[in-house]
């Protein structure tokens, strides 16, 4: 059972970490603090990929003050012991003489694995792992899924009626029309501030050209995602939104040769092969972590159908359409609900995917 004060000092790192989240793909989360006679001495975290680990920017908090011999340092994730973009975490603390470390979980990847333990215990530290371990691994489950699953962590996102459908009916293909919105302006800013966390964002042909959805960033500060567009036929319209507003497009598709003059990453799919399983795989090995999916209805339904899910975001609203297109269905461990004044929001995980069913901050 983790000390109290193992304990107190884990949430700090965890916090420190989460303020990253978003700008440190393809590292993970990683926040880590420094502790001397119950107090932190120094702390600090991973900010962005290419720049000081979470250990190392904690020692150089503390280091020129000098660092007591009974320091203690705590990270949410096993140290790290390969040269990358910066040198090996493990290097740092057996120079740094520190004979006590704290580490919330052990690194899977195939980079460390356990070698950071090893390496630290081979020099003579005391090294304790598992504090907090679920809800550091909750923090890294984009990381985690990438690694052992050998495919991105999958967030499903949908708001549907009161009645349970996604939208009233209309016919797409004779022109736009402005969403039918069933949240409001407080949702949608908090689904920008996801779509910012997420190295892509999925939506289906007929989404597209319903809503002529962008897909980027504009009510949150932070990074747009890969956009990725899903069209067996290759027939989109180049002066969608989606093509004009910066950054990446990739179209999946089954007919290459429709999609071709697109300004966009084209990528085929082959008939008779699950397309779900086909963008998961060429995502992993572009090395993206992450896919949140928007719609529509289908896109939804055949990442469902086939467990292809970790985590859906569910926006229930207050109206009733009477009828339209139906929303999906799901079923899962339910972890968190939150009532705004438009519509509920409600958080289900797949149990049976996702590496640590906990509870998780989704505001």
């Amino acid at each position: 059972m983790p000390a109290s004060e193992d304990i107190k000092f884990m949430r700090r790192c965890i916090d420190l970490a989460a303020g990253a989240e978003g700008n440190t793909y393809p590292n993970p989360l990683v926040g880590s603090v420094i502790v001397s006679q119950g107090r932190i001495t120094g702390e600090g975290f991973h900010v962005r990929a290419g720049e000081a680990h979470a250990e190392r920017v904690a020692v150089n908090s503390v280091i020129s003050r000098g660092l007591p011999e009974d320091s203690v340092l705590y990270t949410n994730l096993e140290p790290c012991v390969h040269h990358g973009k910066t040198p090996p975490c493990t290097d740092l603390i057996i120079e740094t003489g520190i004979k006590r470390i704290v580490a919330g979980t052990i690194d899977t990847s195939d980079r460390v694995g356990g070698r950071g333990v090893a390496a630290l215990r081979n020099a003579g530290c005391e090294v304790i792992t598992g504090v907090l371990e679920e809800e550091c691994r909750w923090l890294n489950r984009r990381f985690f899924t990438f690694h052992e699953k050998k495919r991105p962590y999958v967030i499903l996102k949908w708001a549907e009626s009161a009645d349970s459908f996604l939208d009233v009916e209309r016919d797409i293909y004779n022109g736009r029309r402005r969403p039918t919105w069933i949240t409001g302006k407080p949702e949608r800013v908090l689904v920008h501030r996801w779509r910012a966390a997420e190295q892509s964002v999925l939506v289906g042909a007929g989404t597209l050209r319903a809503d002529d959805s962008l897909l980027n960033v504009r009510d949150w500060a932070g990074n747009d995602p890969l956009k990725l567009i899903l069209s067996s036929s290759g027939r989109l319209d180049k002066d969608s939104g989606i093509f004009h507003t910066g950054g990446s497009v990739t179209v999946f598709t089954h007919d290459p040769e429709a999609a071709g003059g697109y300004p966009a990453v084209i990528v085929p799919l082959e008939r008779g092969l699950s397309s779900a399983v086909q963008i998961l795989s060429h995502l992993h090995d572009s090395g993206i972590q992450s896919l949140f999916i928007e719609g529509g209805a289908e896109v939804l339904g055949m990442f469902i159908s086939g467990g292809l899910w970790d985590e859906a975001r569910i926006f229930h609203g207050r109206a009733m359409f009477g009828k339209g297109i139906p929303a999906p269905e799901i079923k899962g461990k339910v972890i968190s609900r939150r009532e705004f004044s438009a519509s509920s929001l409600e958080i289900i995980l797949n149990e049976a995917e996702t590496p640590a069913a906990g509870s998780g901050r989704m505001d």
